[in-house]
């Protein structure tokens, strides 16, 4: 049915996606007043309100995209400036972006003495020998994709961009190429200017107020809901193995200072006793039957809660890695201390979108999805997210 509806209205991959989290929610929602009656009678007056303020929002938000984006996401038409390795990258991106509509209309040589990438359709090659606006004219552009950080053999035409931009036609680089289709940030196309001069990384005092309000309200609500399901956690865990039921673990919080994480125990007490941290791998000898079960349905996340309300942590966010790995990523990983500018989460967008992590090139992977939520992070954004997780959940996604 929402293929259906998605299909008749063009919505876009992040408007799908809020439809699908919505409907996996409600599921989810249901499940719980079936298996948890008495407590989901208590609940539901004050839980439905907060869905009926998710609902809304997610439809208030699904009604005016299609309203302001119909003209220029869906039959958008795209000029690539480039023949090289990144115009074929940007035609590999768009042939796997869920977002309809979209078709690249040809590939602009600078220079015809320029190198084509084979990957690239011959047909679709386009000689410099007309000028860029009449190539835009002719073919119905509306928007201009920057494909050109070789530019040897040529320059880039400036003068002919500033006249395309004037007549209405977007110009994009290849940042914002990914940014804009894919939801993430590619890190190997950042520079230093892209974070002093670019839009986004707003932290004002209103947006850190409404984060922190929304954090303690439905962290709460969580909680509360989540009690039955902790206390048989812990049942579980002391019946099964010798050891702490709920340890602390140190992570890299907001501004890169270190906080105590707390969790239900999923592996041996001794998961560690050479005292060196290791990343957990699929298949960990190291965990627990009940910690399998546990990391499958994310149960040992539930405690984080707490840590929610105590303020070191936010619901949604780049999740928080150890201080041991940390110093690891910083020197390896190019902006990696760039996703401590916001507290860290239970919950992420790299975690909805990336499989777990768990080597050095998972965690630039996920680093690219935790900047674009640094840069455009808003309430909405959370909400999303959070509706997103449930699915993640419900699916035993990127579970260790």
């Amino acid at each position: 049915m929402i293929r259906m509806f998605s299909h008749h209205f063009q919505l876009n991959s992040i408007q799908l996606t809020a439809l699908n989290a919505v409907c996996l929610s409600l599921l989810a929602f249901f499940g719980y007043l079936l298996f948890y009656p008495a407590i989901g009678a208590a609940l539901v007056s004050s839980f439905s309100g907060v869905v009926a303020m998710g609902l809304a929002t997610i439809t208030l938000f699904v009604r005016f995209s299609y309203d302001s984006t119909a003209s220029t996401i869906v039959n958008r038409r795209i000029l690539v400036l480039g023949v090289g390795r990144d115009a074929a990258m940007v035609k590999e991106a768009l042939e796997n972006t869920r977002v309809r509509g979209v078709s690249v209309v040809g590939f602009y040589a600078i220079d015809a003495d320029q190198s084509v990438d084979a990957a690239l359709p011959s047909n679709k090659i386009l000689p410099p020998s007309t000028s860029i606006g009449d190539v835009a004219r002719q073919l119905n552009v509306s928007e201009i994709v920057l494909a050109m950080r070789e530019r040897r053999g040529g320059t880039l035409p400036l003068t002919d961009l500033l006249n395309c931009k004037l007549q209405g036609i977007k110009v994009t680089d290849l940042s914002s190429f990914f940014e804009q289709y894919h939801s993430k940030v590619r890190i190997d196309l950042l520079r230093e200017s892209w974070f002093i001069f670019g839009d986004g990384f707003r932290q004002h005092k209103t947006r850190i107020f409404v984060k922190r309000a929304f954090d303690i309200v439905a962290s709460s609500v969580l909680l509360i809901m989540s009690l039955p399901i902790m206390l048989l956690a812990a049942i579980a865990i002391k019946l099964e193995s010798a050891g702490p039921v709920i340890y602390r673990q140190e992570r890299v919080g907001l501004g890169g200072k270190p906080f105590d994480v707390l969790k239900f125990r999923s592996m041996r007490a001794d998961a560690e006793k050479d005292g060196k941290p290791q990343w957990a791998q699929a298949g960990d000898a190291r965990v627990t039957t009940v910690g399998r079960l546990m990391r499958l349905t994310r149960i040992d996340e539930l405690p984080q809660l707490i840590t929610v309300l105590a303020g070191n942590m936010s619901l949604v966010g780049p999740r928080p890695e150890r201080p041991y790995f940390v110093e690891q990523l910083v020197e390896q990983i190019p902006f990696y201390g760039a996703r401590h500018s916001v507290k860290p989460g239970v919950t992420g967008w790299a975690q909805v979108r990336h499989h777990y992590g768990a080597s050095v090139e998972d965690s630039s992977d996920k680093l690219q999805y935790d900047l674009y939520y640094v840069k455009n992070h808003t309430l909405f954004f959370d909400i999303l997210v959070l509706f997103y997780s449930v699915r993640v959940v419900l699916l035993a996604q990127g579970s260790r």
